[in-house]
Protein backbone atom coordinates (compact mmCIF):
# COMPACT_ATOMS: atom_id res chain seq x y z
CA UNK A 1 0.00 0.00 0.00
CA UNK A 2 1.01 3.59 -0.54
CA UNK A 3 -0.53 6.74 0.86
CA UNK A 4 -1.17 9.70 -1.40
CA UNK A 5 -1.99 13.10 0.03
CA UNK A 6 -4.13 15.60 -1.85
CA UNK A 7 -4.47 19.18 -0.66
CA UNK A 8 -7.12 21.43 -2.17
CA UNK A 9 -6.76 25.15 -1.49
CA UNK A 10 -10.16 26.40 -0.36
CA UNK A 11 -9.43 29.94 -1.58
CA UNK A 12 -8.78 28.56 -5.09
CA UNK A 13 -12.08 26.65 -4.98
CA UNK A 14 -13.98 29.74 -3.82
CA UNK A 15 -12.36 31.89 -6.50
CA UNK A 16 -13.23 29.30 -9.17
CA UNK A 17 -16.87 29.22 -8.01
CA UNK A 18 -17.09 33.01 -8.02
CA UNK A 19 -15.43 33.21 -11.43
CA UNK A 20 -17.72 30.59 -12.98
CA UNK A 21 -20.85 32.26 -11.60
CA UNK A 22 -19.57 35.65 -12.77
CA UNK A 23 -18.81 34.43 -16.30
CA UNK A 24 -22.07 32.49 -16.56
CA UNK A 25 -24.02 35.55 -15.40
CA UNK A 26 -22.11 37.78 -17.79
CA UNK A 27 -22.95 35.45 -20.69
CA UNK A 28 -26.67 35.63 -19.79
CA UNK A 29 -26.76 39.44 -19.66
CA UNK A 30 -29.13 41.29 -21.96
CA UNK A 31 -30.83 44.68 -21.80
CA UNK A 32 -33.56 43.57 -19.41
CA UNK A 33 -32.04 41.20 -16.83
CA UNK A 34 -29.39 43.15 -14.93
CA UNK A 35 -30.79 42.23 -11.51
CA UNK A 36 -30.93 38.50 -12.37
CA UNK A 37 -27.32 38.60 -13.58
CA UNK A 38 -26.21 40.36 -10.41
CA UNK A 39 -27.90 37.71 -8.22
CA UNK A 40 -26.29 34.88 -10.22
CA UNK A 41 -22.78 36.14 -9.49
CA UNK A 42 -21.43 34.85 -6.15
CA UNK A 43 -19.33 37.28 -4.13
CA UNK A 44 -17.70 37.68 -0.71
CA UNK A 45 -20.74 39.17 1.05
CA UNK A 46 -21.54 37.17 4.20
CA UNK A 47 -24.75 35.55 2.95
CA UNK A 48 -23.10 34.55 -0.33
CA UNK A 49 -19.87 33.35 1.27
CA UNK A 50 -21.70 31.29 3.90
CA UNK A 51 -23.86 29.59 1.28
CA UNK A 52 -20.84 28.83 -0.89
CA UNK A 53 -18.95 27.37 2.09
CA UNK A 54 -21.94 25.16 2.98
CA UNK A 55 -22.12 23.97 -0.63
CA UNK A 56 -18.40 23.23 -0.63
CA UNK A 57 -18.81 21.25 2.61
CA UNK A 58 -21.49 19.09 1.05
CA UNK A 59 -19.50 18.57 -2.16
CA UNK A 60 -16.41 17.65 -0.13
CA UNK A 61 -18.41 15.16 1.94
CA UNK A 62 -19.86 13.66 -1.24
CA UNK A 63 -16.38 13.39 -2.72
CA UNK A 64 -15.16 11.55 0.37
CA UNK A 65 -18.09 9.14 0.06
CA UNK A 66 -17.20 8.46 -3.58
CA UNK A 67 -13.57 7.81 -2.54
CA UNK A 68 -14.47 5.84 0.62
CA UNK A 69 -12.79 2.66 -0.64
CA UNK A 70 -9.44 4.46 -0.62
CA UNK A 71 -9.95 7.15 2.01
CA UNK A 72 -7.70 6.95 5.04
CA UNK A 73 -9.12 8.84 8.01
CA UNK A 74 -7.31 9.41 11.30
CA UNK A 75 -10.44 10.52 13.13
CA UNK A 76 -13.89 9.19 13.88
CA UNK A 77 -15.31 12.64 14.58
CA UNK A 78 -17.21 15.10 12.41
CA UNK A 79 -19.09 18.35 12.89
CA UNK A 80 -21.11 20.86 10.91
CA UNK A 81 -19.13 24.00 11.61
CA UNK A 82 -18.66 26.35 8.70
CA UNK A 83 -15.41 25.83 6.83
CA UNK A 84 -12.78 28.53 7.09
CA UNK A 85 -11.47 29.80 3.74
CA UNK A 86 -7.97 29.66 5.24
CA UNK A 87 -8.24 25.90 5.84
CA UNK A 88 -7.35 23.58 2.98
CA UNK A 89 -9.29 20.43 2.21
CA UNK A 90 -7.30 17.22 2.60
CA UNK A 91 -7.71 13.77 1.13
CA UNK A 92 -5.43 11.01 2.34
CA UNK A 93 -5.87 7.94 0.16
CA UNK A 94 -4.51 4.44 0.75
CA UNK A 95 -3.71 3.17 -2.71
CA UNK A 96 -2.48 -0.23 -3.84
CA UNK A 97 1.25 -0.55 -4.43
CA UNK A 98 0.67 -0.63 -8.18
CA UNK A 99 -1.30 2.63 -8.30
CA UNK A 100 -0.05 4.73 -11.20
CA UNK A 101 1.26 7.91 -9.57
CA UNK A 102 1.30 9.69 -12.94
CA UNK A 103 -2.47 10.20 -12.57
CA UNK A 104 -2.21 12.09 -9.27
CA UNK A 105 -2.48 15.50 -10.97
CA UNK A 106 -5.61 14.32 -12.79
CA UNK A 107 -7.17 13.05 -9.55
CA UNK A 108 -6.41 16.37 -7.84
CA UNK A 109 -7.75 18.50 -10.72
CA UNK A 110 -10.89 16.37 -11.04
CA UNK A 111 -11.52 16.54 -7.26
CA UNK A 112 -11.21 20.34 -7.43
CA UNK A 113 -13.53 20.52 -10.43
CA UNK A 114 -16.08 18.17 -8.80
CA UNK A 115 -16.28 20.35 -5.70
CA UNK A 116 -16.52 23.54 -7.77
CA UNK A 117 -19.18 22.23 -10.17
CA UNK A 118 -21.23 20.68 -7.35
CA UNK A 119 -21.11 23.95 -5.42
CA UNK A 120 -22.13 25.94 -8.51
CA UNK A 121 -25.09 23.55 -8.93
CA UNK A 122 -26.21 24.44 -5.39
CA UNK A 123 -25.68 28.14 -6.09
CA UNK A 124 -27.62 28.11 -9.34
CA UNK A 125 -30.38 25.99 -7.81
CA UNK A 126 -30.98 29.00 -5.56
CA UNK A 127 -30.23 31.86 -7.95
CA UNK A 128 -30.85 30.65 -11.52
CA UNK A 129 -32.18 27.11 -11.89
CA UNK A 130 -31.76 27.10 -15.68
CA UNK A 131 -27.95 26.82 -15.43
CA UNK A 132 -27.82 24.18 -12.68
CA UNK A 133 -28.13 21.10 -14.95
CA UNK A 134 -25.08 22.09 -17.02
CA UNK A 135 -22.90 22.21 -13.92
CA UNK A 136 -24.44 18.98 -12.56
CA UNK A 137 -23.29 17.32 -15.77
CA UNK A 138 -19.80 18.82 -15.32
CA UNK A 139 -19.66 17.49 -11.74
CA UNK A 140 -20.53 13.98 -12.95
CA UNK A 141 -17.94 14.18 -15.72
CA UNK A 142 -15.29 15.26 -13.21
CA UNK A 143 -16.23 12.37 -10.95
CA UNK A 144 -15.89 9.89 -13.84
CA UNK A 145 -12.48 11.29 -14.77
CA UNK A 146 -11.34 11.05 -11.15
CA UNK A 147 -12.53 7.45 -10.76
CA UNK A 148 -10.84 6.47 -14.03
CA UNK A 149 -7.57 8.10 -12.94
CA UNK A 150 -7.64 6.57 -9.48
CA UNK A 151 -8.22 3.15 -11.03
CA UNK A 152 -5.04 3.28 -13.16
CA UNK A 153 -2.34 0.77 -12.31
CA UNK A 154 1.24 0.28 -13.44
CA UNK A 155 2.42 -2.78 -15.29
CA UNK A 156 4.19 -5.39 -13.15
CA UNK A 157 7.95 -5.71 -13.47
CA UNK A 158 9.57 -9.14 -13.60
CA UNK A 159 12.21 -9.55 -10.94
CA UNK A 160 14.95 -12.16 -10.99
CA UNK A 161 15.66 -14.39 -8.02
CA UNK A 162 18.35 -11.91 -6.93
CA UNK A 163 15.84 -9.02 -6.84
CA UNK A 164 17.23 -7.38 -9.97
CA UNK A 165 14.74 -6.10 -12.53
CA UNK A 166 14.88 -7.87 -15.86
Amino acid sequence: MQTIEITLDLNEIIYDIQNKTFLTGKSRRDDSNHELVAVMQANDDDENANQILRSISMAYATLKTKLAEYLHLNSSEADNTLLSPASPLYLSLQMPSNYNLSTLDTVTAAAHQFIVASSVVDWFTITHKTDAPEYASLAQTSLKIMIEAISRRVRPIRRSAKGVQS
